[in-house]
């Protein structure tokens, strides 16, 4: 067995394990660590499958951001609401779970099955894509080009986002700002 293989084990084995415990866990604080776990796994995998931009996006939006803003609204949140969340019935395998576990039964299912019975070899746009030679190299130039992208011709929409991230992260600040001066 490879080096690199053992790292793509290992990594899919911390990103799954702490995923787990993120969606099994009856502690709230536990989880967001948890969670920050699995973001940081899958962006090693992504580093793994050689994106390393994405990897990059990864930890920079999601850690970043993303798990930011959610440990904000978890220390911002009022003793009543999260003592309300710790009480509810903590059971996994509930007649009030039945429908989400379904779903996600039937959503393994078809991906599954498009994983299994997949031919990525035969399919119309691949062949195309080798006979015409319009791969992507695995040299690091896939990075430059996004960044000159990004600044050139992509600006206008990227400053667009930006603006728009900060107007929802304005607007949670303001939600959970308490009426009336009353403290924390």
């Amino acid at each position: 067995m490879t080096m690199l293989k053992v790292l793509f084990y290992l990594m899919a084995f911390i990103t799954l394990g702490s995923a787990l415990v993120v969606a099994a866990g009856k502690n709230l604080v536990r989880s967001i660590f948890m969670f920050f776990v699995t973001l940081f796994g899958l962006a090693g995998l992504y580093v793994l499958a050689l994106a390393d931009f994405v990897a990059v996006t990864q930890i920079v939006i999601y850690v970043g951001g993303i798990l930011v803003l959610i440990l904000f609204a978890f220390m911002l949140s009022g003793k009543e609401a999260l003592d309300r969340a710790s009480q509810q019935s903590s059971r996994f395998i509930s007649l009030n779970n039945l429908p989400a576990l379904l779903l996600a039964l039937l959503f393994l299912v078809v991906m599954l099955n498009v994983v299994f019975k997949a031919q990525i070899n035969n399919l119309s746009w691949v062949k195309l894509a080798i006979s015409t030679h319009n791969v992507v190299d695995a040299n690091g130039g896939g990075i430059n080009e996004i960044g000159v992208n990004l600044m050139t011709r992509y600006l206008l929409p990227f400053e667009v986002i930006s603006i728009l991230l900060m107007i929802a992260l304005v607007g949670a600040a303001h939600l959970s700002r308490r009426e009336g001066g009353q403290r924390l």
